[in-house]
């Protein structure tokens, strides 16, 4: 059996070990093989990558106890993304499909995996607070290469304007087709605002898989409990906002440069900082990859390291995508 842990642990820090130096460390993200599970506390564990000898892990049972006394501290934090609010326009909260409360008090100790060759995953999910850069980083992949990466147009209940083509920027259908499809689960996640319903259908990302590309999404984290399954195979990396001296003199930057006209306060920017956080402590165990975007050509380039790496070595991947 192999397990992708999602905890740190060092043996030397555990009271409750009976040999501390029978103990195995470990990192998050790291692979083991556990080698006996027989003991209901204490499992025996090897690393997989550096090799070596078993060592004494606390089981699942026993971080999962331990951990239920550790209070969450993101339980009160608040709303996530998705949520856009202002004092003219209606709130708008996304809700995502089958899962519209999500099981944010979930334990993640450690995660069944297997191994496999190399391949192109189905999805690659941009997790982020609202103005990290997402929506760019979307689209240079798409414009770079169109054969190979692609995504969903979304669906919206709103009438056309005079210079708008149906499936180019959105699909437009009725309010009451919308509706009935909500009801009807196929949408991954779905919204309104200005009284107009909005939406991510789930088949619109599954046509996009189907001509061979990878589907990019930049979605809520929510959307990650429905995605991350062998139907959807995702790559999900964590966009994190820098530091806020660094956002301020981005932002600064595109203003000076005339790439956006729309200025943003240090309070809009430090709310990006925290919801940035907030998210990162709360779904931390669903990422395959951390960027933190302080220059987006820098961004850019390790994401497209990060995937082209996923065509040319083995994964580990969940044990529900093989089995």
């Amino acid at each position: 059996v192999f397990v992708k842990c999602h905890f740190d642990y060092n043996p030397y820090n555990d009271n409750l070990i009976p040999c501390k130096e029978a103990g195995l460390k470990f990192s998050k993200g790291e692979i083991l093989q556990i080698v006996n599970r027989e003991d209901p506390n204490w499992w025996q564990a090897s690393h997989v990558k550096e090799g070596g000898s078993a060592g004494l892990i606390p089981s699942q049972f026993l971080e999962e106890k331990r951990k239920a006394f550790v209070r969450r501290d993101w339980d009160n934090s608040g709303p996530f993304c998705g949520t856009i609010s202002s004092k003219k326009k209606k709130k708008m909260m996304y809700l995502t499909t089958r899962n519209a409360e999500f099981d944010r008090h979930e334990i993640q100790i450690y995660e069944e995996v297997a191994k496999m060759p190399p391949f192109q995953r189905k999805t690659l999910v941009l997790i982020g607070a609202q103005g990290v850069g997402r929506r760019s980083l979307k689209n240079r992949f798409i414009v770079l290469n169109p054969t190979r990466f692609g995504t969903t147009v979304p669906f919206t209940s709103r009438k056309p304007r005079e210079d708008e083509k149906d499936g180019q920027a959105y699909k437009f259908v009725s309010r009451s087709e919308m509706e009935a499809d909500i009801k009807a689960g196929k949408y991954l996640e779905h919204g309104e605002y200005e009284g107009n319903l909005y939406g991510t259908k789930i088949d619109s990302i599954l046509e996009v898989v189907q001509t061979g590309r990878t589907c990019i999404l930049d979605v809520n984290p929510q959307a990650l409990k429905v995605l991350r399954t062998s139907e959807f195979m995702p790559y999900v990396v964590f966009i994190a906002a820098p530091e806020l001296e660094t956002l301020r003199a981005m932002h600064k930057a595109v203003v000076d440069a005339g790439i956006t006209t729309k200025l943003l306060t240090d309070s809009d920017l430090k709310k990006t900082v925290d919801e940035s956080a907030r998210i990162q402590r709360a779904y931390n165990h669903y990422f395959d990859l951390i960027i933190v975007n302080d220059n987006l050509d820098k961004a850019f380039e390790k994401l497209q390291t990060a995937i082209e790496k996923l065509r040319m070595e083995p994964q580990w991947v969940p044990i529900s995508w093989v089995y």
